[in-house]
């Protein structure tokens, strides 16, 4: 059995959701303890248990130490399968962090999976919805990954309710990606959305992320209004991203009570110049997230990130626990060249 300590690097529900996606993916056997162990409220939250369930479904697993506060996880996975499946996180747990659990799973299976999500598709500290779509899937859909997703509803923090369909066809395996270079910028896009808010602020945060943007490129920005039945809760937000001739780099701001809309579009684009201006190939969020596809590659894989999180750091860590791979950091200038080499 892999022994992960929980509270490793960045200590949070990440190392708990790829500990046991990568457990199902290999078989071998995984416990997690000091789960969240330096967090305020240690210990397993709500939102973590709809996860480890969600993988658990889909490779029949046994697991011990499920329940809310619980520092200690034993997940001992069966045989991975395919189908349709309902997972429900509650309030607005986020919808993008069950299906990074799951995902990887999926993509293993011997037929194809049909995951309905309810919870939130816009919450603080996760990719939203939207950056999922337009930048993740995408970008691991040149490693030969075919999924996608159906929007239902959106759902806003704090009452969540939204609900997100994602297809997934297995894949034999995975090609190595190699993102050293950006080539030339085909385009800027986003989303600007609201719901049951003012509709005029989605309008505000387009016009304050299309200023931010004036002079890095041709712009499209959408501005959404979401009717009634399109969305649960009050909330709204932008998501932009840079299309180049080979990679995808995004950024996001949530709008908040109090925070002015031209203040939610300027600092999306404000972010997302962070990381067009660093010329890197990926950008940060992203960059610990297409990690364990490429240690599951076949094949050498590479990117340019502008910095090394704490996520990148723990997610290098924790693959090293289930698979025979070697990462490499390299400077180059103010850049960062990350190498993934399964042995």
């Amino acid at each position: 059995m892999i022994e992960i300590d929980g509270s490793w690097g960045e200590g949070g529900g990440q190392i708990l959701r790829m500990s046991v996606a990568l457990s199902a993916v290999t078989g071998n056997d995984v416990r997690i303890v000091k789960i969240r162990a330096g967090r305020p409220k240690p210990g397993l939250a709500a939102q973590h248990l709809t996860s480890i369930k969600s993988v658990a479904r889909l490779c029949d697993a046994k697991v011990d130490g499920l329940d809310i506060g619980s520092q200690t996880v034993e997940f001992h996975p069966g045989r991975l399968r395919g189908g349709k499946f309902n997972f429900d996180v509650g309030t607005a747990g986020s919808i993008t962090l069950v299906f990074q659990a799951c995902l990887i799973p999926a993509l293993h299976a011997p037929m194809k999976s049909v995951l309905t999500v309810t919870g939130g598709t816009d919450v603080r500290w996760s990719p939203p919805i939207d950056y999922f779509q337009y930048v993740f899937l995408p970008t691991i859909e040149k490693m030969g990954v075919f999924a996608k997703i159906e929007k239902i509803k959106r759902g806003y923090y704090p009452k969540g309710g939204g609900k997100v369909v994602l297809h997934v066809e297995p894949v034999e395996k995975l090609a190595p990606l190699k993102l050293e270079e950006k080539g030339n910028l085909r385009k800027i896009r986003g989303i600007s959305h609201v719901g049951n808010i003012p509709p005029h602020v989605a309008d505000r945060m387009k016009k304050a992320a299309e200023e931010g943007l004036t002079g890095a490129g041709e712009t499209s920005i959408e501005s959404k209004i979401l009717a009634d039945e399109d969305v649960f809760g009050q909330g709204g937000g932008i998501v932009l991203w840079e299309e180049t001739e080979k990679t995808l780099l995004g950024a996001n701001s949530l709008a908040e009570r109090g925070i002015r809309a031209e203040k939610v579009g300027q600092t999306a684009s404000e972010r997302l110049m962070e990381e067009l201006d660093s010329g890197a190939t990926v950008d940060v969020h992203l960059s610990d997230q297409i990690l364990p596809y490429m240690a599951l590659a076949k094949g050498e894989s590479c990117f340019i990130v502008r910095e090394v999180s704490n996520h990148i750091k723990t997610n290098m860590w924790l693959l090293e626990h289930f698979f025979d791979v070697e990462f490499e950091k390299t400077g180059i200038d103010h850049l960062h060249k990350i190498r993934v080499m399964p042995r």
